[in-house]
């Protein structure tokens, strides 16, 4: 079977960010606003009265301290908050396209590749900008790249559903070299104002070249390992759709942004990744000290303390179980791949590591890589 790896990975990152305090400022100031408009309808017990939040609220719920975005204005605005991202004609490059275009260019220069050299883009992300032409094609278009491109939405497990996709193609000789691009612009699907998650997404496009491991420059990842689970759950939703359309702000259609049930979503998600990576890890006959690091999904810090807990037996370091999340927080499928991305340089030759996603579906991969020569 055909040896399959990990070239390079490629990271954009919004110019703009939001810090904890700057998003407290600015719900809170809604949170006035709608008690005072409706304030003889709650004091008759008629409408809840909301509750402000709090940057020390925001970091113990989740370890997230900010989050880049494409529009920072609209989501800091009270009357607004969300992104007003304006609509582009159709001659000119999609806004989530234009993004993965970014990352996807920075991979290929890393890995010292020409757009030639690749033969398909898979688009995999949490949620398209739109149902058609596919993201990918888009994306395959803009960079100049021959062969083919498709979409995949598995939400936040989207780039690691992206690498066994991938993987599988170069190992059945359908091609040498693929893209896999993660454009999240999770900021338009999240309720800003809800209290309970108003501050949990944030915007970034990733992007990760795999190809034949023969061809791979020095400095490659060798691909161990791939393993996918899906098992349905309502716990992490969003009903957008054609079919049941939503304003943009999402304005009395909460269900039609991110809603999710987190305290379930902890309970059964943490479990099922560890003994899913623990199951895995048999199955390649690795053990716990074989893994110097754990590029885990960037949710949610408790969940991931946890979950490497179980893995390794002991309550990983930081640098065994690297974060990003204070400073991108979630940023769906794209969290794991920021993760490996910022901290992998310092690996060694033969030094093996998990990337590992989980979120909504419920849906979790795993990719085991060795750092290769």
């Amino acid at each position: 079977m055909t040896a399959v790896a990990i070239s390079a990975t490629g990271l954009f990152t919004p110019a703009q960010s939001i810090t904890n305090d700057e998003l407290v400022a600015a719900f809170n100031a809604y949170v006035a606003r709608f008690n005072a408009e409706h304030a003889g309808d709650i004091a008759e017990g008629k409408v809840a009265a909301l509750s402000p939040s709090s940057t020390e609220f925001i970091e113990k719920a989740s370890g997230i301290k900010a989050r880049y975005v494409m529009d920072k204005a609209g989501v800091l605005d009270p009357a607004i908050m969300a992104p007003r991202i304006p609509e582009r004609p159709n001659e000119e490059i999609s806004v989530m396209a234009e993004i993965g275009v970014a990352a996807a260019q920075e991979a290929l220069t890393r890995a010292g590749r020409d757009v030639r050299d690749v033969d398909a883009v898979i688009c995999a992300a949490s949620n398209m900008q739109r149902a058609y032409p596919a993201m990918a094609v888009e994306i395959q278009n803009a960079l100049g790249v021959e062969g083919y491109g498709f979409d995949i939405n598995v939400a936040c497990s989207s780039a690691t559903f992206g690498i066994q996709t991938a993987a599988d193609f170069v190992r059945a000789g359908h091609a040498r070299s693929v893209l896999v691009v993660n454009p999240e612009i999770c900021s338009g699907h999240l309720n800003w104002r809800d209290r309970d998650s108003h501050f949990i997404f944030g915007d970034v496009a990733t992007a990760i070249l795999v190809e034949r491991a023969d061809i791979a420059p020095a400095g490659s990842w060798a691909i161990l390992g791939t393993k996918l689970k899906t098992k349905f759950s309502n716990n992490i939703r969003n009903n957008f759709g054609f079919l049941n359309r939503a304003a943009p702000s999402g304005e009395g259609q909460p269900d039609k942004l991110f809603v999710q049930e987190g305290r379930k979503v902890f309970k059964e998600v943490v479990p099922m990744v560890a003994d899913m990576i623990l199951s895995h890890m048999a199955e390649l006959n690795l053990q716990s000290g074989d893994l110097r690091r754990l590029w885990l999904h960037q949710a949610n810090a408790g969940m991931n303390r946890l979950i490497s807990e179980r893995v390794l037996g002991r309550e990983a370091t930081r640098e065994e179980s690297p974060t990003v999340l204070d400073e991108y927080a979630n940023t769906s499928s794209a969290g794991s791949i920021i993760a490996f991305h910022k901290h992998s340089a310092d690996m060694q030759t033969g030094d093996r590591g998990l990337i590992c996603s989980f979120g909504a579906g419920y849906s979790a991969g795993t990719v085991f890589v060795a750092k290769a020569a």
